[in-house]
């Protein structure tokens, strides 16, 4: 059951609703049946980076070294 942001067409308020299947919500504010559903940012924490000379390295966390998903050492490689 996620939560998903919507966008009224009729009045744009912007509102969060948890959604159940494939339900569209109603507007809160005007009661409008056809919301559309928005695409949300996602938000991740990555830990600060520390500097290493010249080049940024990340903690590994579980396992894993690089920055998220990737196993190289530093970013320097994925730019």
């Amino acid at each position: 059951m996620p939560i998903y942001e919507y966008r009224c067409p009729k009045c744009s308020a912007e509102f969060e609703e948890l959604v159940f299947g494939d339900d569209i919500p109603e507007c809160p504010t005007c009661g409008c049946p056809k919301s559309e559903r928005l695409l949300s940012c996602a938000c991740l924490h990555m830990p600060a980076p520390s500097r290493v000379g010249q080049t940024m390295t990340y903690p590994s966390s579980g396992g894993r070294s690089g920055c998220g998903g990737c196993t190289a050492s530093s970013c320097a490689g994925c730019k």
